[in-house]
């Protein structure tokens, strides 16, 4: 572990290269000089062009799909990245290295739900720890437990107090007349929680999923008659489950109207084109993934993560307590 007083550096991989920009912008400090691509056949390769001896290094890669110089990398192709700039940087003797992984890819898979399941989330944990990371500073994990994945410390941050701070300004004239939704009972706590710090009541979509990546919505848990919503999840992949939930608070539960809001846009294939179909009236997300290029729509809007990982990246530097940031 690195001594309080060795130099800080930032560097990125191909998945977020702005938000990584932007953390930069807010610690005063320049993005580190490297180069992470692949070669013709596909292999990653990973350049760092200067000195890290010492130096508490911090690496900013969400593992997501992406697109670089027109062309698409995959999830597997960002963690691939990220496995080997931490390789790289740790035999290039850095002090600490701490992965930033805004959105942490394979944590849906988290535990057995059939018989000969992987456990992905965990490996995924151990190939990082592996590869030489000493730290780890998510946002949002899909399920808490995956911090015990980890054998090396892991920094959870929240999205949910960004959040607040958007809808105490929206609803600021309508504060009665607004309340908090879950899209199903597994996500409860985290609405839960979220309702509490805008001291709003609390709804849930009771749904019944029949297979992957579609669901059934079955019943409304609480008055939404005449309310304005705000439905709030930790990732949209498909936008099935959060389209289908805002149809039935409208044309079930009778609310006013909906907005979504969720920590990580994964939007994968027809997502974006439900979300322009649905009764939603705005889709807010974290810029823990990068907007998809080239895809329109005006009901998808973003808020930038980039102050919050600063301060949290700074607090590990100067070794000082996370704490304040959960608050």
């Amino acid at each position: 572990m690195i001594a309080h007083g060795k130099d800080i550096k930032v560097f990125t991989g191909n998945s977020n290269p702005q938000l990584a920009k932007d953390i930069c912008k807010e610690l005063g400090i320049p993005l580190g000089n490297s180069e992470v691509g692949a070669f013709s056949d596909g292999e990653n390769f990973a350049s760092i062009y200067e000195t890290v001896r010492g130096s508490d290094v911090f690496v900013v890669q969400s593992t997501c799909s992406f697109e670089k110089d027109g062309k698409p990398g995959t999830v597997n192709d960002a963690l691939m990245e990220l496995l080997i700039m931490i390789d790289a940087l740790r035999r290039a003797s850095a002090g600490r290295i701490t992965a930033v992984i805004p959105y942490f890819g394979y944590a849906r898979q988290d535990r057995k739900t059939k018989p000969r399941d992987p456990i992905s989330a965990k490996l995924v944990a151990n190939l990082i720890t592996t590869a030489g990371a000493d730290r780890v500073l998510t946002m949002d994990l899909h399920a808490n437990q995956i911090q015990g994945f980890f054998d090396i410390p892991v920094d959870n941050l929240l999205g949910s107090p960004i959040f607040v701070d958007h809808f105490v300004k929206k609803y600021a004239d309508c504060h009665d007349e607004t309340m908090v939704v879950s899209p199903d009972v597994g996500s409860v706590a985290r609405a839960r929680a979220f309702a509490q710090k805008l001291s709003m009541p609390l709804a849930i979509v009771d749904k019944r999923r029949q297979k992957a990546n579609s669901s059934e919505v079955m019943n409304i848990i609480g008055d939404v008659k005449d309310k304005h919503v705000i439905l709030l999840d930790d990732m949209v992949d498909t936008g099935g489950s959060l389209c289908h939930a805002a149809k039935a608070l409208v044309e079930i539960g009778g609310a006013k109207d909906v907005t979504a809001c969720a920590s990580h846009g994964v939007l994968s294939g027809p997502a974006v084109q439900r979300i322009t179909d649905s009764v939603l009236d705005e889709v807010i997300f974290l810029n823990t993934i990068p907007p998809k290029s080239g895809v329109r729509c005006d009901k998808i809007k973003y808020i930038s993560v980039a102050h919050l990982f600063a301060e949290a990246i700074s607090h590990i530097y100067m070794e000082t307590s996370v704490s304040p940031l959960f608050l």
